[in-house]
């Protein structure tokens, strides 16, 4: 446990009581100087932009990709006040709206529920937003921290609100389809790329993505409805949509279901495609013989 990570949780408590403007501006700051100096990662960013969005002007995608680190860093520190601040001031921030039949079944049902929450920067906020209106037993599904002391900080935070179950990797599915078939809610997070194993490849923006087919596998084997989740940082907080239940989703072909989850992400990006996790290596897994991309 290193004093860094220490110093670091604790200037993040510190912030759960700074106004939420400062918060935010000292953010933008910050991921100015990141967009400047992560050089590494500022590349990730503009050769996925590039494949994502070529119609688009470079001039387009350079103001794309500098939003995108100002996002990084402002909600990076907002988990300040989501994990730390009083339960009146989370609340006040967080704004949930959209399908309003959905909205009660999340809170007040108990039929299996899969919360298909892509990887916006508010994804947090929306976990905690939900999981503050129900008490169903929520389950998320994270990858462990390397620093134990950071590990354990998120893990808690997480978990601050509602009835959370926090599970790792490699605890395999038998508990995640034993709580979605108790009437539980899944928190997922599929639009990533986990590596070759266990993946198929799909279009995401027309170029061939590993991603996991766990959406289709886990609502077909946990009897589970698909609800999306998308979360908007806003400047008074976020906002989150809860959209109308996927009418038409699973089917018994994982790979058309996992292509027709990416079709349906585009959709969602489309409309703020500054807010999405873009300094992810999303197409780091190619297919045989295929160049690398990074």
């Amino acid at each position: 446990m290193s004093l860094s990570s220490r110093l670091g949780i604790a200037f993040m408590r510190a912030l759960a009581h700074v106004p939420l403007p400062v918060v935010r501006g000292f953010g933008a700051i910050m991921g100015r100087v990141l967009h400047s100096v992560a050089v590494s990662r500022r590349r990730v960013v503009d050769a996925n932009l590039a494949l994502c969005f070529p119609e688009k002007s470079a001039a387009e995608r350079r103001r794309i990709a500098r939003e995108t680190f100002v996002y990084v860093a402002q909600s990076w520190l907002d988990r300040g006040w989501l994990w730390h601040a009083p339960h009146a001031t989370v609340a006040a921030r967080l704004a949930v709206k959209g399908a309003a039949a959905e909205i009660d079944e999340i809170a007040n049902g108990v039929e299996p529920m899969i919360l298909f929450a892509p990887h916006f920067y508010g994804l947090d906020a929306a976990a905690t937003a939900l999981t503050m209106h129900t008490a169903r037993p929520s389950t998320t599904i994270y990858t462990t921290q390397r620093d134990p002391l950071v590990d354990a900080w998120i893990k808690e935070g997480r978990k601050r609100f509602g009835n959370v179950i926090t599970l790792n990797r490699v605890d395999g599915i038998k508990p995640i389809i034993a709580g979605l078939r108790k009437g539980g809610l899944l928190y997922l997070l599929p639009d990533m790329d986990f590596g070759r194993d266990q993946t198929v490849f799909v279009p995401f923006y027309g170029v061939p993505a590993a991603t996991v087919p766990s959406l289709s596998r886990f609502a077909r084997l946990g009897r589970a409805k698909v609800v999306p989740v998308v979360s908007k940082l806003t400047s008074s907080g976020y906002e989150i949509e809860v959209l109308p239940a996927w009418s038409d989703f699973p089917t018994e072909d994982a790979v058309a279901d996992t292509a027709l989850m990416n079709r349906r992400l585009q959709s969602y990006i489309d409309t703020m495609p500054s807010q999405y996790y873009w300094v992810h290596r999303r197409f780091k897994t190619r297919p045989e013989g295929a160049a690398p991309v990074y």
